[in-house]
């Protein structure tokens, strides 16, 4: 599972840094798809991340006009996804579709369902351990 997910990974990126997009960013576009306008700290929270934390993606982001931070009554800075932004988050679907299918060709639809009850036993498995 290692070698599959760095993989896997390595192909995604590769490819995500020949659109422009690099790591972390695709969540946040994700994130502003769904619901545009948040704070940058919701952004945060969503990924289990700190706001400084998230500073320099958000940065690089809005400089290659990805998104746009605005504020509000002096005070309350929201971000949101510019039109660009939108578009390259089609092509990081498009990109991740494309790897997806490569990655499961030759797989019946069994064996996919088997692999993904097999990989959320293991994560519950985990999750469970760390717990303990």
């Amino acid at each position: 599972l290692g070698d599959l997910a760095r993989l896997h990974f390595s192909q995604v990126h590769t490819l995500l840094a020949q659109i422009g997009v690099y790591r972390g960013q695709p969540p946040i576009l994700y994130i502003l798809c769904k619901k545009d306008g948040v704070m940058q700290k919701e952004i945060a929270d969503s990924l289990n991340l700190t706001p400084a934390t998230i500073t320099d993606t958000l940065q690089r982001m809005e400089k290659a006009r990805l998104l746009e931070r605005r504020t509000e009554d002096g005070r309350i800075s929201r971000v949101y996804i510019t039109e660009k932004g939108k578009e390259v988050k089609k092509q990081v679907d498009d990109i991740i579709k494309n790897i997806d299918e490569e990655t499961f060709k030759g797989l019946t639809v069994e064996e996919k369902q088997l692999f993904r009850q097999l990989v959320l036993r293991m994560i519950t498995n985990l999750t469970q351990a760390s717990t303990k």
